[in-house]
């Protein structure tokens, strides 16, 4: 088998296209960065699929505003990640806590071997990574349904993903990262994308204050579960680039220099190993037990009756719960840890109420709550025998008699935790005290719907039923019909 390329210092690029053939130096490892492009593209697909799970779960008249943002996030989150992102979190020179600018605007970033595999070029892993960070900045903007300001929610993406995001990925995944070297084990995202979205979500919720008129019953209600079964599909589907592909970055760059021989023979973990292949399985069984596990509560607690937004949610909540162990674990072991946090998080039903926040797309219960349920089994059930199937990964946990393993992943989940509903309060309330930085619609933009205030003469499903209830399509204007108030909010 090839050797793997070796990282030039002084050439980070790679080389000069112009005098020697870049792509030469992965003869034989080409598949590797080939199916590394294919799971990004996969992982895509999540993106819009949060938008329609979103746009689903809203009321009608807020529901178009979701899936434009999805749009929106990804476009800003881009930006960002070319302009400063990606070096925050990866930069080879970064500190314990975050990267440097040595990168800032993907300075050197083409085709030199990435840092988090020498099979990749740099340019593959840069944007593998983009993916993952769009994707968390999508589940935390969920905090703000149906009456968040637009603008504002953009500019609050691009700080987020630089201020919290950034930082949490190189704590986590760049070989300087302190929880890397504690370590914790983290194979896709338990803590920067679940825990972190999860506890963002909730500090958003909690900055804008609760909806208007939340007592109503349709305001619990989702407006179509047609859209929310269409996105837990897409996000089910995207799950696995998610998860079969990623580096348990955790170690690759340790093991790069104590396991060289075996890397040159087994490949690194960004590539099509077995332990990819279980992980896709492992996903696939988390989710489907997380349905299991959701669908039995709701059976019991409505007394024989289903809820297809409960197997969706049911689904997430599994996927979630897998995304940190999906390469250290078996089959069984990936099936317990998706039914156990499913039934963790369908058993919260009421903590909106505990907390006594509006909090209405149970980001923070299904990926703030299942994203520590999640690490925590990870530390318990994490076995040598599964993380040794890429060929050189040495791990342990509870399972084979390493408790200590146990607490590291306990500090990952309070570190990461306190970091981000912290910096996402400050941030959130540094914004909502600028001038003109409105993070939250009026309350008359708020009872007439996102889609009428925001957008051009554009409304989600039958355009005339909401011309009839409203005489109009254009914008809301300077006073709203009570009536009409009334027809939208029942839907």
């Amino acid at each position: 088998m090839a050797d793997s390329p070796v990282y030039n210092a002084s050439t980070p690029t790679g080389g000069d296209p112009l005098k020697v053939d870049v792509n030469a130096q992965y003869a034989g490892v080409e598949w590797n960065y080939t199916y590394i492009v294919f799971c990004g593209f996969i992982v895509w697909l999540i993106i819009p699929g949060i938008g329609l799970l979103y746009s689903g779960l809203a009321r009608r008249k807020s529901a178009l505003a979701l899936l434009f943002q999805s749009l929106m996030v990804v476009a800003v989150t881009t930006f960002q990640w070319i302009f400063w992102g990606y070096s925050l979190a990866y930069s080879r020179d970064a500190s314990p806590f975050i990267g440097t600018l040595t990168n800032f605007g993907l300075k050197g970033v083409m085709a030199g071997p990435s840092p988090g595999s020498a099979d990749l070029p740099e340019i593959v892993f840069c944007f593998y990574q983009l993916l993952f960070c769009a994707c968390t900045v999508m589940i935390v903007v969920g905090g703000a349904f149906e009456r968040g300001n637009m603008i504002p929610s953009l500019i609050f993406s691009f700080c987020w993903a630089t201020v919290v995001y950034c930082p949490l990925a190189c704590w986590t995944w760049n070989s300087n990262g302190w929880l890397y070297n504690l370590p914790s084990l983290d194979f896709a995202g338990g803590g920067p994308v679940h825990i972190a979205s999860g506890w963002s979500a909730l500090a958003y919720a909690f900055v804008l204050g609760k909806r208007k008129h939340l007592d109503q019953p349709s305001t619990a209600k989702p407006h179509n579960t047609t859209l929310v079964f269409l996105g837990t599909t897409l996000i089910w589907f995207g799950w696995f680039g998610f998860n079969v592909s990623v580096t348990p970055v955790v170690l690759v760059f340790w093991q790069s220099i104590q396991f060289n021989n075996r890397l040159q023979q087994g490949g690194s973990a960004l590539n099509a190993s077995v332990r990819a292949m279980l992980a896709a399985f492992n996903t696939n069984t988390a989710a489907c037990t997380g349905v299991l596990g959701w669908v039995l509560v709701d059976y019991i607690k409505h007394r024989g009756k289903f809820s297809v937004v409960g197997a969706c949610e049911g689904a997430i909540a599994g996927l979630v719960g897998i995304t940190p162990a999906a390469g250290f674990v078996s089959i069984w072991l990936a099936a317990v840890i998706g039914f156990i946090t499913s039934i963790v998080c369908a058993s919260l039903q009421n903590l909106n109420e505990w907390l006594h926040i509006d909090e209405g797309m149970d980001v923070f219960k299904l990926h703030g709550i299942g994203g520590m349920v999640g690490a925590f089994l990870t530390g318990i059930f994490a076995s040598q025998s599964i993380a040794a199937l890429d060929g050189f990964t040495e791990v342990t946990g509870g399972i084979d008699g390493n408790g200590m393993q146990v607490g590291k992943q306990l500090a990952e989940v309070c570190a990461i935790s306190a970091y981000s509903f912290t910096v996402s309060c400050i941030l959130l309330y540094i914004l909502k005290f600028i001038p003109g930085m409105q993070l939250r619609v009026h309350e008359e933009a708020e009872m007439v719907g996102l889609d009428r205030a925001q957008f051009i003469d554009e409304q989600i499903g039958e355009r005339g039923l909401l011309d009839d209830l409203c005489g109009s399509s254009s914008p809301a204007g300077a006073s709203v019909n009570e009536g009409v108030v009334v027809g939208l909010e029942k839907r």
